[in-house]
Formats: structure tokens, sequence, C-alpha cells
């Protein structure tokens, strides 16, 4: 199969950015303390999620607040899976349908959980995408909600706010770093293709696209299961390295930061996902270092806790007003490399 040009530029860029996260990651190995590791380890599993919001938002341009609810349902049905049994009788111990008497290997239990989502995402979506705008925003937020709230108040199931511990830690850095490059090769293998570029085209002129005969509905089903899938992959990487998973990270707060870092790094372009990821991630780090009040140059500055929810939301207002694009804007990586030798 020849590869069209869009195409061949697409897996440069996506080539260059595997480059970069296996650097990041390669020094992070090898000069990072285990604090630090664990710092760029959630940096990763954010960035799964925000390639996978990419997929839809970036695509259809439709804003998706659901995202951290799918994360959720692959975490807690991988989780479920792959517990020991031993553990699960002491946190599930009057589990219903017998979830508490079995436990699988970790790749068929990942297996399981993104077929769960799938399948759950295949049916919020065949109403979701017909809507648009604000009506779609809305019924994403609604699931966001209920979800949450079986998460929470199922606890024969979920536990809720309570640990469900005992998972089996079989994911490393290196493994996410893995995820992360191969994830980056199929969101920008599919905005290059022809349902990625017909679905922006259906964003940016929906009535002009079917009169073309593009099939708008099933084109959003396809984006919106596709990352559906990819956020059940960084829920399992999510429990499958920390052990111990509760309701409280899939929630509102997660919504946000996740939503801001594909803001700031634009939410039409892969690489503005990675770049937006890795800005906030570590930046947001810096700041709550400055919220315990550190000592520097001999000058002791005052506690400011809350300091990295102004920061956060102040970048979302600054980037809305003054570049809305965020800072990518419309441009990918190999736009800086290769404008000069075509």
């Amino acid at each position: 199969m020849t590869l069209s040009r869009s195409q061949k530029r697409g897996l440069v860029g996506a080539s260059l950015l595997a480059l970069v996260l296996i650097l990041i990651g390669t020094i992070a190995t090898y000069f990072g303390s285990k604090y630090q590791l664990r710092i760029v380890y959630g940096s990763y599993v954010s960035l799964m999620v925000v390639l996978a919001l990419q997929v839809f938002m970036g695509n259809a341009r439709i804003t998706n607040l659901s995202h951290s609810a799918f994360m959720g349902i692959g975490a807690y049905a991988a989780a479920i899976c792959v517990t020991p049994i031993a553990m699960k009788k002491i946190s599930l111990p009057s589990a219903p349908w017998g979830l508490n008497a079995f436990a699988l290997d970790p790749v068929t239990s990942g297996v399981i959980a993104i077929a769960i989502t799938a399948i759950i995402a295949l049916l919020i979506g065949l109403i979701l995408v017909r809507l648009s705008g604000i009506g779609a925003t809305i019924v994403s937020l609604a699931v966001l909600v209920i979800v949450h709230s079986l998460f929470l108040y199922r606890t024969d199931i979920f536990k809720g706010n309570q640990a469900f511990f005992g998972i089996p830690q079989v994911f490393t850095l290196t493994s996410a770093i893995i995820i992360a490059v191969i994830m980056v090769y199929v969101v920008r293998g599919f905005k290059e293709s022809r349902w990625g570029i017909a679905l922006r085209a259906s964003a940016d002129d929906e009535i002009s696209a079917a009169a073309m005969g593009v099939n708008v509905h099933r084109l959003r089903l396809l984006a919106w299961v596709l990352s559906c899938v990819l956020l059940a992959v960084a829920g399992i990487a999510y429990s499958y390295y920390l052990g111990t998973i509760s309701a409280r990270p899939f929630y509102f707060n997660h919504v946000f930061l996740t939503l801001a870092m594909l803001i700031l790094g634009g939410m039409r372009t892969v690489t503005g996902a990675v770049l937006g990821t890795f800005i906030i991630s570590f930046g947001l780090e810096w700041v709550r270092w400055l919220e315990t009040g550190p000592t520097i140059l001999g000058q002791k500055f005052p506690e400011v806790l809350g300091l990295s929810g102004v920061v956060l939301g102040s970048v979302i207002v600054l980037i809305m007003a003054l570049r809305p694009g965020g800072i990518m804007g419309d441009r990918e990586i190999e736009d800086f490399i290769l404008k000069n030798t075509e």
C-alpha cells in the first residue's frame, strides 16, 4: 500500500515524538530518584489520556468530559480480573457474580478490560455521536457523573473512596514508554488517515461533508470508540503500576488537569498533546514545591496552599484568550524540520 504525502509526514512526525519520549524516559530511568520515576510514570499515563482525548476532540472538535470515567472503567475492570483471589476475599468480601472467586493473568485481564470499555463506549457513542456542540458535551459530563457514582457507591465492587488494593504491580516506566510510543503512532496514524481527514472536514462544515458522501456519525463513532479504548489502556497502565486504585482520581480534578494539557499544547495536533502534557506535568511539580513555602536564597517564603489550582486555571484562561489554538496551533513537530527540505 502506497502512503500519501500526509501519511509519510505523519510517520516522520510520530517517529520524532517517539524519540523524544524514549529520550525523556531513558534520562529519568538512569538519573531519577524513586520519587522522580513515579512522577515521570504519572506523566506518561497522563500523556496516554491526552493522546486519547486528541483522537476525538482534536478531530471531531467536540469537547469530551467523560474521559476520566473510561480510564476508570479500564483500571477497575483490569484490577478486578487480575487481583489474586486471596486479596479479593479481603478487599471485596461481598462482591457479586463471583468477582472475588477468580484471578486471571495480566494480559488476559487487560484484554477483557479493553473489551468491556469498548462495548460501553459503543453503546454510549451511538447516542452521543448524533449530537454536537454543547449537547454532546453535556451528555459526556452526565456519563462522567454516572460512572463516578457507580465507583463511589457500589462499594461491594469498586470500594468507593477506599483503596482497592492487591493489584499485581507488573508495569515499569519502560512499559509506559513503550505503550506511549505505540499510542503516538496510532493517534497520528488515525489523524492522517482518510477517516481522520474526513472527520476534521466534517467538523469544519458538517453539511458540506455530508453532501460529499461523508458518514459523519460513523466517523465520530469510530473516533469515540478508539479514544475510549486508548483511555482504557491508560487506566490499565495506571493500576498495573500503582497496585492500588480508588474512585477519587477518576473525576473532575483529573478531567480538568488533562483538558488543560490538551488545550495548552493545542488539541489539533499530536505534538501539542505531548508538549502540553510534559509542560504541565513537570511545571505543576515546581508549583507544588512553591506551595510548601520553600527557602530560596536565604529567604523563607510563606505557604500558598491551592497555588497549583490557581496556576492551572490561569493557564487555561490565558491560552484561550491569547492563543485559542494552543502553543502548536495546527503545526506538528515535522513542520519545523521538513519545511525547508521539501
